[in-house]
């Protein structure tokens, strides 16, 4: 790929494993400087880091929580005080639980949808001013096939990262004008997102619901999202995109 990121600042949330540090590590090869966002393992943030300066790149770690509006506010300006702009905001970061519905508690629905729908208005909204004085900024969101087809057990991560796709399509009509594009990319079962053990007891009958007969691979996904924040992803904007293996075909 050759993407010509060189000169951006990309914000990654829930950027220390699986997807999001693919992610994170396909747009520093791509030339962008990485903010590697993490809430907890700091150990697994610095390890990217130093991964993306030993090969050549620019990046530093930061811990917010994605759920809490203040730390998201005071980690996107030190992100601008360090590397001067923010062009890019991936926002991946999010909890979810396997749950049946009537088994969840108010506590099990502030934990979901403060992380995946909150989390990602507070994103947008503190990056929003530097993504328009960026003349070239990019939101791309995170989210589960479940919240466009529905799924048993999720249905708290359906229902928030629904919201989150209303929000990026709001955003998308708001801030074209300045450039900026906004798009989801709706995943299917990547397999870093879940327990090994889980994962080989069911995958035989998890396979069969994807007509590639393979279950995601977190190097799946970075392409597309090295895509829609560059350039030539330009004229695409307020868009969901499936990368699920034919598992969501809508």
């Amino acid at each position: 790929m050759d993407f010509q990121l060189g000169g951006r600042v990309a914000l990654v949330t829930g950027a220390t494993s699986g997807v999001g540090r693919a992610i994170a590590q396909t747009l520093a090869r791509e030339g962008a400087s990485v903010a590697v966002n993490y809430n907890s393992s700091a150990d697994a943030a610095n390890a990217i880091v130093r991964e993306i300066e030993e090969a050549g790149g620019k990046a530093k770690a930061y811990r917010a929580d994605v759920s809490d509006w203040a730390a998201v506010q005071s980690g996107v300006g030190k992100i601008v005080e360090d590397f001067g702009s923010l062009d890019i905001l991936i926002n991946n970061a999010g909890f979810v639980e396997r749950k049946a519905f009537e088994s969840t508690t108010p506590e099990d629905w502030q934990k979901q949808i403060g992380s995946c729908l909150y989390g990602a208005v507070h994103c947008c909204h503190a990056a929003a001013p530097h993504l328009k004085k960026s003349g070239h900024g990019r939101i791309v969101g995170l989210i589960g096939d479940s919240s466009r087809v529905g799924e048993s057990g999720l249905a708290l991560a359906a229902a928030a990262r629904a919201g989150a796709v209303g929000l990026i399509k709001s955003l998308a009509r708001e801030m074209g004008r300045y450039g900026v594009t906004a798009n989801a990319i709706s995943l299917g079962l990547v397999e870093t997102g879940h327990g090994q053990e889980w994962l080989d007891a069911n995958r035989e009958k998890l396979v069969k619901f994807y007509p590639t007969r393979r279950l995601g691979k977190a190097d799946d996904v970075p392409p597309l999202v090295a895509l829609l924040a560059s350039d030539s992803g330009s004229w695409i904007t307020g868009q969901t995109i499936s990368v699920s293996g034919g598992y969501c075909m809508v």
